[in-house]
């Protein structure tokens, strides 16, 4: 029997958040690689129509992971969960999407599972018999291979970009969906969750964002991110900035990109005066395609563009506002 690559996919409130696809590419990738089964499963109450929608992916299984203490989402009940789950399917890897969710309850049950995390990797390779895992160190300035040194289940998350969701392979048919049942005792879950948090009413989460316009220094004055968000409006997408931008407070700190913000992986991202700091992209450098427009022909930014518009942004960002209206 081959050894087993488990996707834990990630829903809340009964939604599959989309960075699961880039996960189950992940997976894919490693399988191809390794040789080793991939399966998949989702945790929730009542969430068969999600492991129905994963089972579209070239899978061997697919698991719905039930329980009504999982709904709403609690790290107690979820770590708790799997934990009995992973016990019972004794998979050799878990991958997960590095998000919010996975941050909060994975710490506490790879701990309850006398396992190691391998946190926010970028890739793997294969070295011989060893799986090599890369993550970024110092802000990105350094990368690292780690490998594991314990055993199974290993636990690795892989960020935002890491993979494309969208290159995630379709099955041929239909993988055959199980659902398993979890005991969560009464007392297992010491909280009671209320409404999900948001700093402001205009609060968004940029990882799901498909088209990104942000700004840097290069904007000079608050007044002028004005240009930046009519061009966002034109093309339907969402306002970013860099971390001066935030800093400064002409932006909220929950539209920063970079090491200290949030990690997005748009199909399209618009860098307008950002000259490129590592830490910055850190943040964007997953984005399928990005257009840079910095008058600074050497700026940095231009080294991961796959557009260099050389000039000056106030020049260019409203006629392309102009000509993506007129297109319309």
């Amino acid at each position: 029997m081959p050894e087993t690559i488990l996707v834990v996919a990630e829903q809340r409130e009964g939604k599959l958040n989309r960075v699961s696809w880039e996960t189950i590419a992940a997976g894919q990738a490693i399988a191809a690689e390794t040789g080793w089964s991939l399966e998949a499963a989702v945790a929730g109450s009542g969430v068969g129509t999600i492991a129905n929608e994963i089972a579209t992916k070239k899978l061997a299984k697919v698991y719905d992971v039930e329980s009504p203490a999982l709904a709403p989402y609690t790290p107690d009940a979820f770590s708790a969960g799997l934990k009995q789950f992973l016990e019972s399917r004794k998979p050799k890897l878990v991958i997960m999407p590095h998000t919010y969710q996975v941050r909060d309850f994975v710490p506490k049950l790879a701990t309850a599972m006398r396992r190691t995390v391998v946190s926010d990797c970028i890739g793997f390779r294969k070295d011989g018999d060893r799986l090599l895992f890369t993550r970024q160190m110092f802000q990105g300035k350094f990368a690292a291979d780690v490998s594991f040194n314990c055993d199974a289940p290993w636990f690795v998350t892989f960020q935002n970009g890491a993979f494309r969701g969208d290159r995630s392979q379709a099955g041929a048919s239909a993988a055959p969906v199980e659902t398993v049942n979890v005991d969560i005792p009464a007392g297992t879950v010491r909280n009671k969750p209320q409404e999900v948090f948001k700093e402001a009413k205009q609060a968004v989460d940029l990882t799901q964002a498909e088209i990104i316009v942000s700004v840097g220094r290069g904007i000079k004055e608050q007044k002028n991110i004005e240009i930046a968000k009519q061009l966002a409006d034109a093309l339907g997408g969402e306002i970013a900035a860099s971390r001066p931008i935030c800093d400064s407070g002409w932006l909220p700190m929950d539209r920063q990109i970079g090491s200290s913000g949030q990690t997005v992986a748009p199909k399209l991202y618009l860098a307008l005066g950002i000259s490129g700091a590592i830490q910055h992209i850190v943040g964007m450098k997953g984005s399928r395609s990005v257009v840079a427009i910095n008058k600074d022909h050497e700026a940095p930014i231009f080294e991961i563009a796959d557009v260099a518009v050389v000039g000056n942004l106030f020049d260019i960002v409203p006629a392309l506002t102009e000509e993506v209206k007129k297109a319309k």
